[in-house]
């Protein structure tokens, strides 16, 4: 696991509604309608509390927040 350290910058949409493979599962699971893919860029603390900056990425959807996030890579 990881948490994130201050704001995620450079947000980007990668899918939208039946763009996304996971969309029944993110219905099923956590409601909403109009879900999005994003990614961005974020200070994230790791398990065993180093500082990294990342790329993660995300599902939302309006009224249920961000749900999924992951890290994709690292930036530094």
């Amino acid at each position: 696991m990881f948490e994130i350290i201050g704001d995620i910058t450079n947000i980007q949409v990668i899918a939208t509604g039946r763009g996304i493979r996971r969309l029944k599962h993110l219905q099923k699971r956590h409601g909403g309608r109009r879900w999005r893919k994003l990614k961005g860029d974020a200070t994230v603390r790791l398990v065993n509390g180093s500082l990294r900056r990342a790329e993660i990425h995300w599902y939302e959807a309006h009224g249920v927040g961000k749900k999924g996030l992951k890290i994709k890579r690292f930036l530094d």
